[in-house]
């Protein structure tokens, strides 16, 4: 017997927001990436650095019928995803969605509505999943260090006050 693909497929690569926080640009950066860059830093100046990890490349596949030709429709998405104070679970999400590809003749604009509120969830499901399967250990590891600088700084760490 022939096995359906999932009916939900989610791929993303996830930058942390902090690892871009004081990067410059290239020089010899093509334009591209400096549109994508310059998203990124205006999701630091808003969401801040703190538990805050941008995604890219990332696409959300739903499958309606078991023909893999037909009954399916793909969102590209990118944005911020928000953890709580631990990394351990997602507790928010600036994204954009955007209907990239389809297969469903039948599909209304009422329904690219209500998908691209399901695609949110889905991720931040997903973005979940994603954090337990990840080192946690070394989360809290890099949380502690964290909280030892900012006691040691008298309780601030620069912005994020």
């Amino acid at each position: 017997m022939e096995t359906s693909p999932p009916p939900v497929v989610i791929r993303f690569d996830c930058t942390p927001l902090r690892a871009v926080a004081r990067a410059e640009v290239p020089a010899e950066a093509s334009p591209r990436f400096r549109a994508l860059f310059g998203r990124m830093q205006a999701a630091v100046a808003k969401h801040g650095v703190r538990n805050a990890y941008y995604l890219t490349n990332a696409s959300c596949t739903f499958r309606f019928t078991n023909a893999p030709e037909r009954g399916w429709v793909t969102f590209d998405v990118e944005g911020t995803l928000l953890t709580d104070d631990l990394d351990t679970r997602t507790v928010g999400s600036d994204l954009t969605v955007k209907l990239a590809k389809e297969t469903c003749d039948w599909l209304t604009q009422p329904a690219v509505a209500w998908l691209d509120l399901s695609v949110r969830r889905a991720v931040e499901a997903e973005f979940d999943r994603y954090i337990a399967a990840g080192d946690l250990g070394r989360t809290l590891d890099r949380l502690a260090r964290e909280q030892a600088d900012s006691d040691a700084a008298g309780g601030f760490l620069g912005m994020n006050l």
